[in-house]
């Protein structure tokens, strides 16, 4: 028989309680509802209400209190944390459109190879240079 070893949880597993959160991230138990309370941290409930914080969380809290020592009022910190969602967000966008970007230049090349007439022309066969840009432009009828 072979033994299976235990998996340890994911970072958004909501597994601590509020005391064992509250120790981990440094801040009371009351700071944690204060923060659940204006919408900064949104833990997972248990089906008789108690709260669960995942590793994201405490991760999450440990920011708002290093925010908060160095003078951040919480609408800063509610605007910062908002600020790196967006930037996360945007850099997760700016990765789907290089892949997409270097599927359509694969496609592009596949193309060229079976239609070698004017394929050097071609803009997108060229590699780009570090800090250039990618211009898309059509012909429109006059």
């Amino acid at each position: 028989m072979t033994r299976r070893e235990p998996r340890a949880p994911g970072p958004d597993a909501h597994v601590y309680v509020i005391s064992v959160a509250a120790e981990l991230s440094g801040l009371h138990p009351q700071t944690l509802r204060s923060y659940e309370r204006m919408g900064l941290i949104m833990p997972g409930r248990t089906g008789g209400g108690g709260r669960r914080y995942s590793h994201r969380d405490i991760e999450l809290l440990r920011e708002i209190a290093s925010l908060t020592a160095g003078g951040v009022g919480i609408e800063g910190v509610r605007r910062i944390l908002e600020l790196e969602h967006q930037v996360s967000a945007l850099r997760a966008r700016n990765e789907e459109l290089q892949s997409e970007l270097a599927a359509t230049r694969e496609a592009v090349r596949q193309t060229a190879t079976t239609r070698p007439t004017g394929a050097s022309r071609l803009p997108a066969l060229r590699e780009p240079s570090p800090g250039s840009a990618v211009v898309v432009w059509r012909r429109t009828r006059d």
